[in-house]
């Protein structure tokens, strides 16, 4: 089976993405999409990230095969709900939320009976909104999906099918699995980026505005993570709290291994820690999920 109508909800960076990406490389299916804010449909329907915009999530649905909810995890639950009625019985329902045993959650809740198979593409830039949104977001980036325990076989196919036609690798995963590790690969660094930026906020009076005007390389990269939308954010770490406590805790207990390393001017143990992460980082590279060249080799509209 192969998705011909589809609805997306929700017209920001994803949304608008996934809108994009259908027509350059799924130019047979047909797009419908909707956004709460009167504005973002406006701005959605000049850049054509549909074929049609619709005034209601229920409108939006009404013939769709596919549903993808690009909505924050927290307003996932009220998202299904104003489509709920409308909703084909044979329409599957998918996300792009970045944390999964919530998302799930609340879908099955506010839509029992139909068919649901969460989905995470794990793509992004710290851009926002429906300008923020280009066709080739989702090339060599991976989609993991996280299928219930009764998910129909041609339905995951579909779905993986899908994904991949907009150019991602697709792996299938346990939503708890998927939750834990997305804690340490993106929600604790989100959280790392937003806590120093805020920190060299505090202190840009004491050194009259010197860590700002001086931000080198490093502290540039935590800005540009820390630019990223913070209604989603505030909403992916009271969904994925506990995971995220536990990386932190334990990222913690590292951190203070090398402050004490620090302290006490052990060498030995600061050079093995720092070449062993340098080893991980050329190995994101060499599997083709960042670049090596400056600003990561981001062209303007992906920056």
């Amino acid at each position: 089976m192969a998705f011909q109508r589809i609805a997306i909800i929700g017209l920001g960076l994803l949304g608008g993405s996934i809108g994009l990406a259908i027509k350059a490389y799924l130019p047979g299916a047909k797009t419908t999409g909707y956004d709460a804010d009167p504005a973002t449909r406006a701005r959605a329907a000049q850049r054509g990230l549909v074929d049609s915009i619709c005034d209601s999530a229920a409108s939006a649905v009404t013939d769709a095969e596919l549903v993808i909810l690009c909505v924050p995890v927290g307003a996932m639950a009220a998202a299904a709900g104003e489509l709920a009625a409308a909703l084909p019985a044979g329409a599957l329902v998918s996300d792009v939320g970045s944390s999964k045993q919530s998302v799930a959650k609340a879908l099955a809740e506010a839509l029992p009976g139909h068919a649901i198979i969460p989905a995470h593409p794990v793509a992004g830039t710290e851009r926002s909104g429906p300008d923020a949104g280009f066709a080739s977001l989702f090339q060599q980036r991976w989609c993991i999906i996280t299928p219930p325990a009764d998910a129909d076989g041609a339905q995951l196919a579909a779905l993986c099918a899908f994904w991949e036609a907009l150019g991602a690798k697709v792996e299938v995963m346990d939503a708890g699995h998927h939750d834990m590790v997305l804690a340490v690969t993106s929600h604790l660094p989100h959280l790392i980026a937003y806590t120093i930026v805020g920190t060299a906020s505090d202190l840009e009076g004491v050194t009259e505005s010197e860590v700002i005007k001086y931000s080198a390389g490093g502290f540039r990269d935590f800005t540009r993570i820390a630019a990223s939308d913070p209604t989603m954010w505030r909403d992916v770490f009271l969904a994925n709290k506990d995971a995220v406590l536990a990386m932190l805790q334990r990222f913690t207990e590292d951190l203070t291994a090398l402050q004490r390393a620090i302290r006490v001017g052990d060498g030995d143990q600061l050079f093995d820690h720092f070449e062993r992460t340098r080893t991980i980082r050329r190995s994101i590279i060499e599997e083709g999920q960042d670049d090596a060249r400056p600003d990561f080799g981001r062209s303007d509209h992906e920056s």
